[in-house]
């Protein structure tokens, strides 16, 4: 499934511990599959949210230890034994559904403490899941994983800003956007100008200082668990670095991780 998505970041790759593979898969699959649903094709929204509270039913049977239907065969079998075998938190599951839901309402965002709680729906409950798996629950590890799961939304968002917004999807906040001179048309029209390339560069250090605040949980983090972490954040740094490179003008163009970013990656992800 990760082949038909551009994703960044690695899921269940090959530094992932074994046993942890199938339930990191079945985790990937339930929120892509739930992303999905709340963003792809042509379905009016009423038919998605509609579309999201049978899937999140289904959550609910699984979480319950009853037999789900089969509209979605490749999701909950695999999530129902990842529940099993892991006692993993429904709380954090149906916060996953609860961003979806917001995305097909497609909200604006004030500022960025409403952005955050965004993240804290649609990113931090990814983090906290996967760290379950390790059994890693104390506050300060739960605290830069959040810190490190909305860095990594945020600066997906600024990757995606010429993505996004010729399809009505604006995650910048109208607080940063109206000090620097702009509104939600100026932004829909990706306009390139000097408070544009400004705003996006307020909104890279933003997300730098928030990654910055969590990155110390990758080296707690036992064996090739951490090293993953590692790699994570750093794909994260990376991509800040290409749009710094472009002077910021990611409204125009997205920047990509490729093959060649590779070596660079593990060399920092050794010397952090």
């Amino acid at each position: 499934m990760s082949t038909q998505h551009y994703e960044n970041f690695p899921v269940a790759s090959r530094l992932c511990p074994a046993p942890m593979r199938p339930a990191v898969m079945a985790l990937y699959r339930f929120a892509r599959t739930a992303d999905d649903l709340a963003d792809e094709g042509d379905a009016p929204a009423s038919q998605r949210l509609e579309q999201l509270a049978r899937y999140r039913a289904d959550l609910a049977s699984v979480l319950a230890g009853r037999t789900v239907g089969g509209q979605w065969p490749e999701v909950f079998p695999s999530l129902a034994e990842a529940v099993r075998r892991h006692a993993l938190p429904g709380p954090w599951l149906h916060a996953l559904l609860d961003a979806f839901e917001q995305d097909v309402r497609n909200p604006q965002y004030a500022d960025r403490a409403a952005l955050l709680d965004y993240c804290a729906r649609s990113a931090n409950p990814i983090g906290r899941l996967l760290l379950h798996l390790v059994h890693v629950g104390d506050d300060l590890s739960l605290q830069q994983s959040d810190a490190i799961c909305s860095a990594l939304q945020l600066i997906n968002f600024w990757q995606d800003l010429s993505v996004d917004l010729p399809r009505a999807r604006n995650y910048v906040p109208h607080s940063d956007a109206q000090r620097h001179g702009l509104d939600s048309l100026a932004l829909k029209r990706r306009d390139d100008t000097p408070g544009s390339r400004a705003l996006v560069r307020d909104l890279v250090a933003w997300s730098r200082v928030l990654m910055d605040s969590g990155a110390a949980l990758a080296l707690r983090l036992p064996g090739r668990f951490g090293w993953e972490l590692r790699l994570v954040v750093q794909g994260g740094y990376r991509i800040l670095e290409k749009i710094a490179a472009m002077d910021h003008t990611s409204l125009q163009t997205r920047p990509v991780l490729g093959r060649a970013d590779a070596p660079l990656l593990l060399w920092r992800a050794g010397c952090m």
